[in-house]
Formats: structure tokens, C-alpha cells, sequence
């Protein structure tokens, strides 16, 4: 299992959205007050009070997170494996999605403040990377899987 290139594709994969889904990923600053967009909710960075929520984004995210796990020890069923990949894609382009429907949506609310600023965290450009590395390991598992299929038609 971690003898495989693509196995390494799908850790860092899980690593990289799981880093998205506990980090901020972007921040706002309105006035004085600095608030975070996070994968659950957008909220003051230094209170503990409740903010708007982005629940729809952080389930988007953590299943992005959980799926590339589940198919990294489905190993044995590489075409199980490839369905799991290209479900990962779609998620990862979702997650991407909502980030910016989320970030555009906040700006809008806070740029009619008088002073603000905003920008982004590390964290948003996860989901690009993980889809590389998503599509990457997509690739690596059919060429096992052709390997295989023209192994056999060779007995």
C-alpha cells in the first residue's frame, strides 16, 4: 500500500484538506474588529461569539478530507478506488467553489463599512493543490489497473 506513488498523492491530498478545514481562510478587517472566514463560519477572530455560519462549505470540505482516506485502504478494488478519485475531484472543484461564493459573499457584506480591507490565508489554494494531487493519483491507480489487465490477458 505505501510502496505506491499513489498512495503519497492521497495523503497529501488528506493533508492538505484537513489543514483547510481547521485553518482560516481568509480574513476581513471592518473598523477595528478582524473576523475570519473558517470552513464552518466567518466570525471575530479574537471572540468566542457566534458568527455567520458556512456549514455547507465545511461538510464540502470535510468529506474532501474523508473520501481520499476511505480510498487509500480500498487498495485491493483499484476500480472502487478510481470512482473514489473521480468523486474527490468533484468535491475538491466544490470546495473551491463554495471558498469563493463564501469569500464574495463577505466582502460584499463588509465593504459597506467604512474602512475595511481583505485578503486570503494560505488555506484557500488547498483545494487547487489537492486536485492536482487528486488527479495525479487518479492517473497512477488506472496505470495499475491496465497493468494488471494486460498481465492477466498475457496467462
Amino acid at each position: 500500500m505505501i510502496q505506491r506513488i499513489q498512495t503519497l498523492y492521497l495523503l497529501g491530498v488528506v493533508a492538505l484538506m484537513a489543514t483547510a478545514l481547521f485553518t482560516p481562510l481568509a480574513y476581513f478587517v471592518a473598523g477595528t474588529q478582524v473576523y475570519e472566514l473558517g470552513a464552518f463560519s466567518l466570525k471575530a477572530a479574537e471572540a468566542d461569539a457566534a458568527g455567520q455560519s458556512t456549514m455547507y462549505m465545511g461538510v464540502i470540505v470535510a468529506l474532501a478530507a474523508v473520501v481520499p482516506l476511505i480510498a487509500l485502504f480500498l487498495f485491493k478494488n483499484r476500480m472502487l478506488q478510481i470512482r473514489l478519485c473521480a468523486v474527490e475531484l468533484v468535491l475538491l472543484a466544490g470546495a473551491e467553489i463554495f471558498m469563493a461564493i463564501y469569500y464574495y459573499l463577505s466582502d460584499r457584506m463588509f465593504s459597506q463599512m467604512e474602512f475595511h480591507t481583505q485578503g486570503f490565508r494560505i488555506a484557500i489554494i488547498f483545494p487547487i493543490i489537492a486536485l492536482i494531487l487528486d488527479y495525479l493519483a487518479l492517473r497512477a491507480i488506472f496505470k495499475d489497473e491496465a497493468l494488471v489487465r494486460s498481465l492477466d490477458r498475457i496467462r
